[in-house]
């Protein structure tokens, strides 16, 4: 018998997958407990315009994330801290104060996480900094550091 996985079954199939398994096991178990559903060609149809539906979101994401990543290349992120002798800093810029300085002065909202600083910045002047805006966009901020 022919079901669509609705959730992932260990061993079986992951959620959207046609598969065909026995009858028992589909009646009794599968069916059951909502895991899939009969693969008719209703159900079939459904889930082929769930996943043109799912795919042209996933183009929508990436669409905005270039929009965000050319709009990232052309700005400059300010930010203010103590300095001693020689440009040195006391203590260190982390991704944490440049996303804080995003949203503060420019209002974009970006976790820390995405902000790939592989060392903390502990000197004055411009830093290149590459954010991961989405697995396969990826743009720069131009981060100035200066004394307070």
């Amino acid at each position: 018998m022919k079901v669509i996985f609705q959730k992932d079954v260990k061993g079986k199939g992951k959620k959207g997958e046609v598969k065909n398994v026995s009858e028992g096991y589909a009646r009794n178990y599968l069916l059951k407990n909502n895991l899939a559903i009969e693969a008719t060609p209703g159900n079939l149809k459904g889930l082929e315009a769930q996943k043109n539906k799912e795919q042209k979101q996933e183009q929508e994401i990436v669409t905005e994330a270039k929009q965000l990543k050319e709009k990232l290349a052309n700005m400059e992120v300010e930010v203010k801290t103590k300095a001693g002798e020689g440009g040195r800093l006391f203590g260190s810029i982390t991704s944490k104060q440049i996303a804080e300085e995003l949203k503060k002065k420019h209002q974009i909202k970006m976790d820390k996480r995405k902000i790939e600083l592989d060392q903390p910045i502990r000197s004055l002047g411009y830093t290149n900094v590459p954010v991961k805006l989405h697995p396969e966009v990826t743009g720069t901020i131009k981060v100035h550091v200066i004394e307070e």
